[in-house]
């Protein structure tokens, strides 16, 4: 697990980052770990990141959060919401090996700004590398060349959310986000 790990690490600078090199570094650790693991098309197993050595995951039901991280006893404890879907466990899973990640540095790497503070940026960061991991950006468009469009489809092909998919696809660029009241019109009978 050190040598994984440290090979993640690696990537990110230890200094401050701006939202964008955030997102970029992100992408990039998760394509790296998916290339450790030999992996070219999903989905994604958990055991690539459950299965690395003094890494420990286990699922609590009832849990008041849907996942958390903390080093205890020389190693890496990962608790998931076991009560939550499959899926929803598998993006926390994926969210708290980002918090691993960049456990170290985090309020170097993300510090507090005038509008967010540095835990709110590493959660939006754990959020879009788990989305990288779970759906790489490659991936999810090759599939979307083959005919799998529908949000159920491509859920289905990655294992994720509904939810998951449909914020993917608007960050890959391959939908644009729904706008409330979309396809009705103003004065028609409805």
């Amino acid at each position: 697990m050190t040598t994984i790990i440290s090979n993640l690490r690696d990537v990110m600078p230890t200094r401050a980052l701006t939202f964008t090199e955030s997102l970029r570094l992100a992408e990039l650790q998760a394509s790296k770990l998916l290339a450790l693991g030999g992996l070219e098309d999903g989905p994604v197993p958990e055991t690539l990141i459950a299965g690395l050595p003094r890494l420990q995951v286990e699922r609590m039901s009832p849990a008041p959060v849907s996942g958390a991280t903390q080093w205890s006893h020389g190693r890496w404890l990962i608790v998931l919401n076991g009560s939550e879907p499959r899926a929803r466990q598998r993006f926390s899973l994926a969210h708290e090996f980002k918090h691993i990640l960049d456990n170290p540095f985090i309020e170097v790497l993300y510090p507090d700004t005038s509008s967010m503070s540095s835990a709110d940026r590493a959660e939006q960061i754990c959020d879009y590398f788990a989305g990288c991991l779970l759906m790489p950006r490659l991936w999810v468009k090759r599939a979307w060349r083959n005919g799998e469009q529908s949000r159920r489809a491509l859920g289905q092909h990655f294992d994720v959310s509904q939810a998951a998919i449909t914020f993917r696809l608007q960050q890959i660029g391959l939908t644009r986000p729904e706008r409330r009241c979309e396809g009705v019109r103003v004065g028609s009978a409805a």
